[in-house]
C-alpha cells in the first residue's frame, strides 16, 4: 500500500466528479482519466481496518475474482491517506450497465443468466454480501460481473446451504431490486437451480423471495 501525501491526494482528484458520499465526506470519485477512487474512512484510532483496510480487501478480492474467471474491476494502487485518514483503492472500472439501471429492466432471459451467475458464484465459494442489482454488471460481451467488491468473502469450498441462503436474504431486501424482479422471479430461481447438485432446494428460495 502506498502512502499518499495531502498534495500528491490533492493532485490526482483534481478534476474529479463526486459519485458517492456521506456526512464524512467523499466515499467514490471518477477521476478525470476515466478511472475510479473508492475512498474508504478509518472510523477508530484501534481498528482491524488498521491492518487489513478494506482498500486492500478490495484489491484481494478483484485478484482472486479474476482468477476464477468471474469479471470485475481491475486495480491500478491501493493508497494510505494519513492526511484525511483514509485509505483507497484506484481502479479501472468494469465496462457495462449494473442490472439495476438497464433502460429495458430485466426479462425472463436475463433473470435466467442472473439465477446461473449467482449459482456459479456460490459453487465458486464466493460469499457477497452486497450482492444486489446495483453491484452486478452487464459487459457488452454480454457477460454478468462484479463490482464495488470490498465486502466479499472467498471460500474454498462451495457455500453451505446456510451461507447461501444468507446470501440471498441479503440481496432480496432492496425493494427496488425486489420490485424490478417480482415478474421473473421464477425464471431466476429456475436458473439458480438449473444445474443439479444445488443444497437449496426451490421451496428455500421462493421462501426468501415471498418473505421480502
Amino acid at each position: 500500500m502506498k502512502k499518499l501525501s495531502k498534495q500528491g491526494y490533492l493532485t490526482l482528484r483534481e478534476g474529479a466528479k463526486v459519485i458517492e458520499a456521506d456526512g464524512h465526506g467523499d466515499k467514490v470519485l471518477l477521476l478525470a482519466d476515466g478511472t475510479y477512487l473508492k475512498l474508504f474512512r478509518l472510523k477508530r484510532l484501534f481498528s482491524t481496518a488498521l491492518f487489513s483496510p478494506y482498500s486492500k480487501r478490495f484489491a484481494k478480492n478483484a485478484i482472486k475474482l479474476a482468477k476464477l474467471g468471474v469479471p470485475t474491476v481491475t486495480t491500478i494502487e491501493t493508497y494510505r491517506i494519513p492526511s484525511i485518514r483514509r485509505t483507497a483503492v484506484h481502479y479501472s472500472p468494469l465496462t457495462g450497465t449494473t442490472l439495476r439501471r438497464l433502460s429495458g429492466g430485466i426479462d425472463m432471459m436475463l433473470a435466467d443468466k442472473l439465477g446461473k451467475f449467482i449459482r456459479e458464484l456460490h459453487d465458486k465459494g464466493i460469499y457477497f454480501r452486497s450482492l444486489h442489482l446495483g453491484n452486478i454488471v452487464l459487459t457488452p460481451e454480454n457477460r454478468l460481473g462484479l463490482i464495488d467488491i470490498s465486502d466479499m468473502k472467498i471460500c474454498k469450498r462451495p457455500l453451505t446451504e446456510i451461507q447461501r441462503t444468507r446470501n440471498f436474504q441479503h440481496c432480496s431486501r432492496c425493494p427496488e431490486d425486489n420490485e424490478k424482479m417480482v415478474s421473473c422471479t421464477d425464471a431466476f430461481i429456475a436458473g439458480y437451480l438449473s444445474k443439479p447438485g444445488s443444497p437449496l432446494c426451490k421451496g428455500n428460495l421462493s421462501r426468501v423471495y415471498s418473505s421480502n
